[in-house]
């Protein structure tokens, strides 16, 4: 079993506080803290350390992201990193959202729907170690990247851009390439561009 972390009980009372709704009545980790406080015990359970990322729960092992712990207004999530490689019969694990390859999430609205699960959360979680002992990796291939006219045009008016960008991490240039894209027009993907010039220059992601 895992050490509890004083982060994550905090976080449970607090919420994740990456917007001012954090510490209110209107944080939306209140509205799932029992289905959120029945996943926790599980994951603590194993071998996974619990630690606190990017404001949320996240459930590593000798340093690799496993599991986390992910909260909406419509429902919170159980997230496997690795959940294309876990055996799935039931057909219990979702995609994410439709840009996702790898990850996979058991998805929550009710304490009962969690409850029911436990074995198969159970199942899940110890199979999920065993993904990452094993060192496996997802043999899907990412899809090509394209790049919209505004990045192209903002690789030119920041000299050092376009390196600084191909640096990034496969992950944080499809971050960026998703967040940019998804303006539907051309000036408001410029301004998204412009915002994050400074985050790329320093090799950081979306969430960093």
């Amino acid at each position: 079993m895992s050490q509890p972390n004083p982060q994550i009980d905090q976080f449970l009372l607090d919420g994740c506080m990456r917007c001012s709704l954090g510490a209110t009545p209107a944080c939306k980790v209140l509205l799932w803290t029992d289905i959120l406080e029945f996943l926790r015990q599980l994951i603590l359970e194993t071998a996974l350390q619990e630690e606190r990322k990017w404001g949320v729960p996240t459930y590593s092992l000798n340093g690799k992201n496993v599991v986390m712990l992910g909260v909406f207004k419509d429902s919170c999530v159980l997230s496997f990193i690795k959940g294309q490689l876990l055996s799935d019969p039931k057909g219990l694990l979702e995609l994410p959202g439709p840009n996702s390859r790898e990850g996979r999430v058991l998805r929550f609205t009710k304490l009962s729907q969690a409850t029911l699960l436990e074995n198969d959360i159970r199942h899940f979680l110890q199979e999920a170690i065993h993904v990452e002992q094993s060192g496996k990796k997802s043999e899907t291939a990412p899809p090509p990247q394209v790049l919209p006219d505004e990045l192209l045009q903002k690789f030119s008016a920041h000299p050092g851009l376009e390196t600084a960008f191909f640096k990034l991490t496969p992950g944080r240039q499809r971050g960026y390439l998703i967040h940019f894209s998804g303006a539907k027009q051309s000036p408001t993907r410029l301004s998204r561009i412009e915002k994050c010039v400074a985050k790329i220059f320093e090799g950081k992601g979306m969430m960093d």
